[in-house]
């Protein structure tokens, strides 16, 4: 069938979106909710909260535990490093944690539960919000940003990489609601990662409850099956399933809670909290990479003190030696070097360290010369036992042969010329 240019035109126009927006749900919209909605919100104890833009299901409880914790504000920067004063009252915090219809994220994904808390009365208060529908979603975010307004801190659990992002993406989708965005957001993620990693392995929060907090939350559902639960609901299936979803969001908020109050007593006073030396190393890690260098260096050579694992304990010292290095302590530095040298990447990068202080600082050519040496016979061995990267290997070789060939060029009769042959970049 062919159509006139004015059919083409019109059929075009059809395509185009509109210019008005489509008018947002008011307090007088009644969606069509699941059949077990109703049954739901008895069973939780639930009860429908209204806003501007319709209602959604509403649940508080209050814990008695965890306590509220302290954080002094040097520790508070540690995390976020431009953190006003206020942020170190958790009075003026507000824990975050989400349950998603999906976990890459992404504008079709939806916070169909925000859960919430803040401690007051001596313990935590948790708020949870629900989507009984899509359609909620407006008085979901409204109420939320209510809360917002009231704890402008957020503290999360890789919130900044996914809840807070997700949550914004929302806000921004319904080009009418705009978020009130926090002063500071503290994540316990990576100082999680920092302090107990090494340790555990895994850094879920329910492993950190388990394995650092000694607290046991029980039968819980597993995350990625929450997704598919809430969308059975959502086609009519029965509400019993979404009680443990909303269980699962309660206890991770006390668990954020509890963490907060373990994390934040370490970076203040780790030697006095903890008798784990690998808690006192992390803490080292989170100083050094926040440019705290002197308080750094001396919780790596605490650290050290204690019973650190092998990785862990070359790391420190390395680091350690780095921090002596620059704080011109190169009896210190030299010692710890010394100490390192092996066939691994830490090993010999330390005989690379211990050339530039003979040749540089001791005027010894000849002795910088032996240790170049020794380091290339080291490289070969971690070469071979796949203990450094090929391209690890290859800048190596390359730094390692340029100082050779100097030292040589000062005192020919230390580099042995095969050697020097041997060390130049593989093709």
């Amino acid at each position: 069938m062919s159509l006139n240019n004015g059919e083409r035109f019109g059929r075009l126009s059809a395509l185009k979106p509109l210019r008005t927006r489509t008018a947002l749900p008011t307090r007088d919209f009644t969606p069509v909710l699941p059949p077990g909605s109703e049954r739901l919100a008895q069973l939780l104890g639930a009860s429908a909260q209204k806003t501007r833009y319709g209602e959604h299901l509403t649940l508080r409880r209050w814990h008695s535990d965890p306590p509220p914790c302290e954080a002094a504000l040097a520790a508070v920067r540690l995390l976020a490093p431009d953190a006003p004063p206020e942020a170190a009252d958790p009075a003026t915090w507000l824990f975050l944690d989400t349950e998603t219809t999906g976990l890459a994220g992404g504008t079709g994904t939806y916070p169909f539960l925000v859960g919430i808390a803040w401690w007051d009365a001596g313990g935590l208060e948790v708020e949870q919000f629900f989507m009984r529908d899509h359609s909620e979603e407006h008085s979901v975010l409204t109420a939320l940003n209510d809360r917002l307004a009231e704890r402008r801190i957020l503290v999360t659990f890789n919130g900044k990489s996914f809840d807070w992002p997700l949550l914004e993406t929302r806000y921004r989708m319904t080009r009418s609601i705009a978020p009130k965005m926090p002063r500071a957001h503290l994540d316990l993620l990576h100082p999680s990662r920092h302090l107990w990693r090494l340790r555990l392995g895994s850094v879920r929060l329910a492993e950190l409850e388990r394995h650092v907090l000694g607290r046991d939350r029980g039968v819980d559902v597993m995350s990625e099956l929450i997704p598919q639960i809430y969308f059975e609901y959502l086609r009519g299936g029965p509400p019993e399933p979404l009680v443990p979803v909303f269980y699962h969001n309660r206890m991770d908020l006390v668990g954020l809670a509890a963490l907060a109050g373990r994390i934040f007593s370490l970076l203040s006073a780790p030697e006095s909290v903890s008798t784990d030396s690998l808690e006192v190393y992390g803490v080292s890690r989170i100083c050094d990479r926040r440019g705290e260098k002197a308080r750094a260096r001396g919780l790596y050579a605490h650290a050290l003190g204690g019973d650190l694992p092998n990785v862990a304990g070359r790391a420190a010292k390395a680091a350690l030696a780095r921090l002596a290095k620059r704080d011109g302590d190169f009896a210190l530095a030299v010692s710890l070097w010394m100490d390192l040298r092996a066939t691994t990447r830490d090993g010999i990068a330390a005989y690379e360290e211990l050339a530039k202080y003979y040749e540089h600082r001791e005027r010894k050519a000849r002795r910088a010369a032996e240790l170049v040496q020794e380091a290339l016979v080291e490289l070969r061995r971690a070469r071979n036992a796949g203990l450094v990267t090929r391209v690890e290997s290859a800048r190596f070789q390359q730094r390692l042969g340029q100082r050779l060939a100097r030292l040589q060029g000062k005192s020919p009769e230390n580099a042995p010329r095969e050697l020097l042959e041997g060390v130049l970049p593989e093709s």
